[in-house]
């Protein structure tokens, strides 16, 4: 039977419990223990897939096919464990389940309430992720303690501390220490007013996480020690990180925190064994260099819009120990001419996934730009359909090709609607998703960065490469690297007489690890860092 830490937050949201869940998923990996990450969202969406970048920052995609929150993608590249669908569910997942099982009488007429009913469904959910061989639980609860949507999950875990013992249950709550610039001094007492709201709910917390922007004083965690009622070793320093977040596990370390941990839940295990993540840091820490990509992309003032192509291409230059750069450039921008020039002052273009019109024709002449200058290029997901449609444009010839998506009426519709979504109505859940198989073709560059033919990939589209066009792309140089086993789908184009363009219909970025840079990833890298004489 497992055991469980539960990490909430407090005083303010953001805090990056996230991360913070992910280090500490690792440092228990690293001490031998088997261990699931599973996120809790209280809000009342089913799940992320339908919400907009700016509500929610990008949609992680599992190999099964869940569209989930952005932190599964934390917790995958910080452990290097894959997620399912059973590593997040939200509120509104948990009253759909419920008022269905209603509908259908599986509640024999009972009054159907928050408590028991929603709690146990909580609960339930939870324990889902208990297998057999899983050793600990690590369990966040998305928002900010106080919040009304937020309670039926505080709940859920008050009850199981109880039913499971607190020698198998650790709680652990992330808070904000502000530093009043003004008057020089740190403030406790927002962690304070936090903690007594856990207190209110039933749940004492084991270990306290501030994050801060100044260190704390001895006698200032003293002070959390005393009024938050946690054991002064306990109340652990979280500053922001000075080169990279994949320093916090190394941080957290140094404080003792899976110690604690160990000393918790009576295990005994050896000190964890960390030196390869030492490695790997201290690589971004000391770069021989620094090489410039440009993303041209819809989102380009979001940061969370794209979280997990940003740290892909961090990983491709920790794999060639150079800084990556990120210039992030907006699709509209480029359409009305007023970043031309970025796209000189750049060792490499990236086009990322997107959805509708906005920014579109930025990214074609981007594209286009990149193929005519020999700039190393990657497409992914609606980047490959650019790509296709500005080859079609302007080597093929075909006037005003474009995809079906933006223009309905096109003479040449290069890229469309696939044909099981022609008649799919609900936008939830109803993408080609998750992890589906890729033929590669000999002899290209992409069979050279993967090493193997057959590769699996991550998807989430709706849209492909229309068929009745491929004959005409390949005979005007475009190469399908990738197919669907069947040959039915183009999974991956390139050109082969470039440095390096190549575009791909999946998502690898879902699949990139800071230990394990995604193969198309390093090789863009690498091929940028040739371009800009890094390496």
């Amino acid at each position: 039977m497992a055991k469980y830490i539960f990490i909430t937050g407090g005083v303010v949201s953001s805090l990056g419990k996230g991360i913070t869940a992910a280090s500490i998923g690792r440092l228990l990996i690293n001490r031998g223990l088997s261990i699931r990450m599973l996120k809790m969202d209280p809000y009342l969406n089913v799940d992320p897939g339908t919400m907009s970048p700016y509500q929610h920052g990008e949609v992680y995609v599992t190999d099964d096919g869940s569209e989930t929150d952005l932190d599964l993608g934390h917790y995958e590249r910080f452990t290097g464990q894959p997620t399912s669908r059973k590593s997040n569910f939200t509120a509104g997942r948990i009253y759909w389940d419920v008022l269905k099982r209603e509908r259908h009488g599986d509640y024999l007429g009972h009054t159907i309430q928050m408590i028991p009913h929603i709690t146990d469904a909580i609960i339930a959910s939870i324990r889902a992720v208990d297998d057999p061989d899983v050793d600990v639980v690590v369990a966040e609860i998305g928002g900010t303690v106080g919040d009304i949507e937020g309670l039926t999950f505080l709940e859920a875990i008050r009850q199981i501390g109880l039913e499971e013992g607190r020698e198998n249950v650790m709680y652990v709550h992330m808070t904000y220490v502000p530093y009043i610039k003004a008057a020089g001094e740190v403030k406790t007492k927002p962690s304070q007013q936090s903690a007594a709201k856990l207190r209110e709910i039933g749940i004492i917390p084991d270990a306290l996480i501030c994050r801060s922007e100044v260190p704390l004083a001895e006698d200032v965690r003293r002070k959390l020690s005393l009024f938050c009622n946690v054991p002064y070793e306990a109340v652990i320093e979280e500053l922001d990180v000075e080169h990279t977040i994949y320093e916090v596990p190394l941080v957290l370390c140094e404080q003792g925190l899976d110690e604690i941990i160990m000393v918790h839940f009576r295990l005994v295990k050896p000190p964890p064994k960390l030196q390869p993540w030492r490695d790997m840091v201290e690589s971004i820490k000391h770069p021989r260099g620094k090489v410039r990509i440009g993303v041209v992309g819809k989102y380009s003032e979001l940061q969370d819009a794209y979280k997990s192509l940003y740290e892909a291409m961090s990983h491709g230059g920790i794999a060639h120990r150079v800084d990556v750069e990120i210039v992030k450039i907006a699709a509209e921008d480029i359409e009305s001419g007023r970043a031309d020039g970025e796209l000189n002052d750049v060792a490499g273009i990236l086009i990322p996934g997107g959805f509708g019109t906005r920014g579109v024709e930025g990214k074609i002449k981007a594209i286009q730009f990149a193929r005519e200058n020999n700039i190393p290029f990657l497409g992914i997901c609606l980047g490959l359909q650019c790509a296709v449609i500005e080859f079609a444009r302007h080597v093929c010839d075909l006037e005003n090709a474009h995809s079906t998506e933006i223009d309905g009426k096109t003479k040449h519709p290069v890229v469309c609607l696939m044909e099981e979504q022609e008649t799919v109505v609900d936008l939830g859940a109803t993408m080609r998703l998750g992890a589906w198989p890729c033929r590669l073709k000999k002899d290209t560059k992409a069979l050279a960065a993967y090493g193997s033919e057959m590769i699996s990939e991550r998807h989430r589209h709706r849209y492909e490469v229309n068929n009745g066009y491929r004959e005409q792309l390949e005979a005007k140089g475009l190469v399908l690297s990738g197919l669907s086993p069947d040959g039915n789908l183009v999974e991956m184009v390139e050109l082969p007489d470039h440095p390096w363009f190549v575009a791909a219909q999946f998502h690898p970025e879902l699949k990139s690890q800071p230990l394990d840079p995604h193969p198309l990833f390093r090789e863009f890298i690498g091929a940028a860092a040739r371009q800009g004489g890094v390496i």
